[in-house]
């Protein structure tokens, strides 16, 4: 199991050569975030940085992503998330809505549950036609046993933020795409992981029923059908990202759904 300077040397490597166009993201985001904040005190800009805030956190887990699958990313992903306005919105509403009501029973269940939807924007960007809700949901399952672990992560980067300070902020142009890149190579380390838990427990059960060894039951076929083929997207709970999206959305043959409860929260 990877730990905290693990995925910060994974980042390091993966920002090689691109820190320049990294730093150029970072400003441009700071500004624009910056420009909202300073008009705060007139409605257009409280209400401006609630409609931008969902397309550029998308936007941003895009560009971590491309890097951190070894790409090159370009200004313009920047603002990818805008192609992908509805979801990133409501995917942004829905998350700091929960994370406000969490608050509301003291501070630290807010930042548990934070922690619980930090995935959900990478989640949303590899996945752009799921619903949001299902996102969050997914969120939720892959941080399942792991929110300790990014905490951990997190905490690793206190001292470059004291750095930051001590540079009055311009070193932050530095340490936060780093810090996002560190992010987006656990998240993909969670699917690795999650999938290869999936395939294992797949091995089991054709052991169980008597298979062959590596997933095959006595005629030949894969446990999971005949003709099945490994998926390559993690599997949640026996639940592809794509399907989950249908089983949510009524894949359960017209079934009433079941009461929401404190873990769909």
């Amino acid at each position: 199991m990877l730990r905290a300077r693990d995925f910060r040397q994974r980042a390091w490597s993966a920002l090689t050569g691109k820190w320049g166009t990294m730093v150029l993201i970072t400003l441009i985001v700071s500004l624009i975030g910056g420009a909202c904040a300073g008009l705060s005190w007139f409605v257009v800009g409280a209400i401006a940085g609630v409609i931008i805030s969902g397309p550029l956190m998308l936007g941003l887990a895009f560009v971590n992503l491309k890097v951190a699958r070894g790409g090159y990313a370009e200004i313009g992903d920047t603002f990818e998330g805008f192609k992908n306005f509805a979801n990133s919105f409501i995917l942004y509403v829905l998350n700091t809505i929960f994370v406000a009501l969490w608050s509301l029973l003291l501070v630290v269940p807010g930042i548990i549950k934070s922690y619980s939807y930090s995935m959900s924007f990478y989640i949303l960007s590899d996945n752009p036609g799921m619903d949001p809700n299902t996102a969050r949901k997914t969120s939720m399952q892959m941080m399942n046993g792991n929110k300790w672990r990014l905490f951990c992560l997190d905490c690793s980067f206190i001292g470059w933020y004291l750095l930051c300070g001590l540079t009055f902020g311009i070193l932050s142009l530095w340490v936060a795409p780093y810090h996002e890149a560190a992010h987006a190579q656990f998240y993909l380390s969670l699917k690795e992981e999650q999938n290869a838990a999936n395939v294992n427990g797949g091995f089991a059960k054709a052991e169980n029923n008597g298979g062959a060894q590596g997933g095959a039951t006595s005629d030949g076929d894969s446990v999971y059908g005949k003709g099945y083929q490994p998926d390559p997207d993690i599997e949640l709970g026996g639940k592809t990202l794509e399907n989950v999206d249908k089983k949510d959305n009524g894949g359960n043959g017209g079934e009433s759904q079941p009461p929401l409860n404190a873990d769909d929260l």
